[in-house]
């Protein structure tokens, strides 16, 4: 299963996020999405997990919880829909509650 996680501190590695989420079981690929022209993290990033079980323990445990001095979002990846226009990658982060 593909795992959005997000709010990530700009300075969260890959190593860290795959460290958070190792105890609910075996990580595929971490990664975190670097702005092109900046060279600089998004604050977003995805987790692999082969296991469904696991990857939904994981989802549960670590929404809301501080990775870094931020509350993680952390939700299961949705496949990008085909409506207008694309930015890059294949999953997107699913429906934002507004922001204040």
């Amino acid at each position: 299963m593909k795992i959005y996680v997000g709010n990530l501190s700009y300075r969260t590695t890959e190593d860290e996020l795959r460290d958070a989420f190792e105890p609910f079981g075996s990580v595929g690929t971490v990664d975190i999405i670097i702005d092109r022209e900046t060279g600089r993290s998004k604050g977003f990033g995805f987790v692999e997990m082969p296991g469904d079980a696991e990857a939904k323990n994981a989802i549960e445990a670590l929404d809301g919880k501080e990775l870094g001095g931020r509350p993680l979002r952390v939700n299961e990846a949705r496949p990008r829909s085909n409506n207008g226009p694309s930015r890059g990658g294949r999953f997107d982060r699913g429906p934002q509650p507004p922001r204040n």
